[in-house]
């Protein structure tokens, strides 16, 4: 038989480790897959090297460039996922279970790249504006930027997702060129440090922007200064004591925790045994229950009820239960695997012994529990376990008590007011689920579960097809939750990289602000040429070069005509009587003539290097505009993004977002918009 090999740590670039320490065990039937190593890292190190080479190696790139970096990275592990999915088998999980965690995990690699690469500037800094004037004259303003933080992130993870817990969490980080220090659950580790391997291997990684330590963080936290960030997934108790370490609290480190929580689903009150959402409900329960073998921070804890219907509700999960087929997943027909620990079985028989105190058992080891499979009585399998609190309003119990497996717990509720107090006794989770046909029931529901919940789900027959379901965060959407869920956010989009990046106000005058930024604040010196701007390649294109327009006065015939060609016979342009009764006293001209209009007055009708227009932001009319008006616009440009991109004919092109102003003939602005571009380069 070979000998399990020693997981090595990831440290200043090179892996440390030679000599096995604690074993890590196949949860399927025991055998020893891997050693944690008993060599300790030198954290100082660790530290220096992240602040030193993880920095500037991720400062020597942009926004737009990480973003690319992320997508080959993405790229190169979904190439060898097989590998992957063959070590997982042994944390117990499933072909399914594993999925999310390697999947998802690679999934939100490619769904950070894209958000870096839709919505993140060709710099290291990012402009939250528009700037707000803060004078009378025009030439003073303010307004924010966020930067890099200039300090390296600690990320420690929970056992039960090693690949997707650290992706989830490096991707947003590594976006926002800030280095990452990443220590796993020791017990699944050897995942960790296979997705590291090969992030490694890939030559893709800048150098300092990734380090994994496996085993204990030893000093890595006293080490830490005002710049830096620590991120937690786990228990709630294990994240109460690291939240007060001394050196975070006396250098104000951020510290973000994502724990496990009592998350609930609640079955309207509505919902009747005959209907589809009762199906929807039990499905959703007992997948949650099976899934990953019930450890899943998001995992339905609670499951609340209308009392009319308890006895329907625990029929059809016990019957759906006792088909689900336990065992190694390498078997056919297995549905749920083992727990990823023995510690972790053991933990979760402790916690259900707990729960009996205060519930009754509808569900358990004794309906014929057998796991399937050579050697699985060496492994850290457990029944899936239905408990029926005996008082839903009792303290303590399954409002207190997580065991983080396959364990769900029935409580009943007479009135919706009173399933949403019990989905309060929770005290904070990431996550509630309502299943209910009603849309008064929802829209009284959710803003008042709202408070409790980092995650609302309204579950019905017309979302279930596509319905993700209960327990999946997605990279669009804020994963966290109050209270006892830990009270921070990860996930959600473009929120996730502002995490890691610092927030500063700036103020000066309008130039000032457009030459720290990048970008055109209005009121700001612009530069006016001979050339075209839409005659300018991308890399000629200056920040606040401009073109003022001719002018057109608009007429009734403008009206007529773009109503006949638009269909739009609105009164407001047609109708003089009706008109003259507004408020604006005369017939107007369509918004979107005016835009047409502006168009005419700024677009260069020749061949050049702009391609095409696809898109408007902030587009607002502020000013109505009405027969004999003059109109002149200003076209800016505003903002240059190279995402290092080519057209389908290989041309190198950029985007560009001009400013545009229409004004009329008193100087007032009548609509306000920019306008996205692609622009190409100009040919090598």
């Amino acid at each position: 038989m070979s000998v399990a090999p020693t997981l090595q740590s990831f440290i200043a670039g090179r892996w440390l480790g030679q000599h096995g320490a604690q074993p890590l065990r196949s949860a399927l039937d025991g055998h020893v897959l891997a050693y944690s190593h008993e060599e300790r890292p030198d954290f100082a190190e660790a530290i220096e090297h992240a602040r030193r080479e993880g920095l500037r190696s991720l400062m020597a790139m942009d926004f737009q460039q990480r973003a690319a970096r992320l997508k080959a990275l993405a790229l190169y592990l979904a190439e060898r996922k097989e590998q992957l999915y063959a070590l997982s088998h042994h944390s117990g999980a499933t072909r399914a279970d594993s999925w999310i965690d390697i999947e998802g995990g690679n999934a939100t690699l490619f769904a950070y790249a894209g958000i870096g690469s839709r919505e993140l500037p060709s710099g290291n800094l990012l402009h939250e504006g528009p700037a707000i004037p803060l004078g009378k004259q025009g030439t003073f303003a303010g307004s924010h930027i966020l930067v890099p933080r200039a300090g390296l992130a600690v990320h420690i993870n929970a056992f039960n997702f090693p690949i997707w817990g650290m992706l989830e969490k490096f991707a947003p980080t590594f976006l926002a060129g800030m280095p990452c220090i990443v220590k796993p659950a020791t017990s699944t580790s050897y995942l960790t440090e296979a997705v590291v391997r090969l992030m490694d291997e890939s030559g893709l990684l800048p150098a300092g922007s990734l380090q994994l330590v496996v085993g204990s963080t030893g000093d890595l936290l006293d080490r830490l200064q005002g710049q830096d960030v620590v991120t937690f997934t786990g228990s709630a108790d294990t994240a109460a004591k690291l939240r007060v370490t001394p050196n975070l609290i006396r250098h104000s480190v951020p510290f973000t925790a994502e724990a496990d929580s009592l998350n609930c689903a609640i079955l309207g009150p509505d919902v009747k045994p005959d209907d589809a959402e009762f199906d929807l409900y039990i499905k959703e329960v007992v997948r949650e229950m099976t899934t990953k073998a019930g450890q899943k921070c998001t995992a339905i804890r609670r499951a609340i009820v209308p009392a009319k219907h308890l006895d329907a509700v625990a029929t059809r999960l016990r019957e759906r239960l006792s088909k689900v087929v336990v065992g190694d997943p390498s078997v056919e027909g297995v549905r749920m695997g083992a727990l990823a620990s023995h510690d972790q079985q053991r933990d979760v028989g402790e916690r259900v012994r707990s729960l009996l105190q205060s519930c009754d058992q509808l569900f358990g080891a004794s309906d014929g529990f057998e796991p399937r499979g050579e050697g699985v009585s060496e492994g850290a399998f457990f029944a899936p376990t239905l408990l029926q609190a005996r008082d839903p309003h009792a303290d303590g119990g399954a409002h207190d008590i997580e065991a983080f497996g396959p364990v769900s717990t029935l409580m009943a509720y007479d009135d919706l007011d009173e399933a949403l107090a019990l989905a309060a006794r929770g005290k904070g989770s990431l996550v509630a689920s309502l299943v209910t046909a009603d849309r008064e029931v929802a829209a009284k529901a959710i803003p008042v579960a709202a408070a409790w919940h980092g995650r609302l789900l309204i579950l019905d027959s017309e979302a279930a097809a596509e319905s993700t379901g209960h327990g999946s965060p997605l990279p669009q959407l804020k994963h966290g939750g109050p209270g006892r869920a830990g009270g921070g956010e990860e996930l959600g989009g473009l929120r996730a990289v502002k995490h890691y990046l610092q927030r500063a106000a700036v103020q000066g005058s309008p130039s000032m602000l457009m030459a720290v930024t990048g970008e055109y604040v209005r009121g700001a010196q612009v530069f006016e040429s001979e050339v075209h701007p839409f005659r300018r390649h991308f890399e000629e294109l200056r920040i606040g070069e401009s073109l003022l327009t001719h002018r057109r006065t608009v007429t009734e015939a403008d009206l007529v005509n773009f109503g006949c060609l638009s269909g739009d016979h609105f009164y407001m342009h047609f109708d003089d009587i009706a008109a003259r009764q507004s408020q604006f006293g005369k017939r107007i001209a369509h918004g979107y003539f005016v835009l047409s209009a502006a168009a005419g007055l700024f677009v260069s009708p020749g061949e050049g290097p702009v391609l095409a227009n696809y898109g408007l932001d902030t587009l607002r009319f502020i000013s109505p505009v009405g027969i004999g008006d003059t109109i002149q616009a200003r076209l800016t440009c505003k903002r240059k993004i190279d995402q290092g991109k080519s057209s389908p004919l290989g041309q190198p092109q950029g985007v560009v977002a001009w400013d545009v102003e229409v004004t009329n003939q008193l100087g007032e602005l009548v609509a306000s918009y920019d306008i996205l571009t692609l622009v190409l380069k100009r040919p090598a």
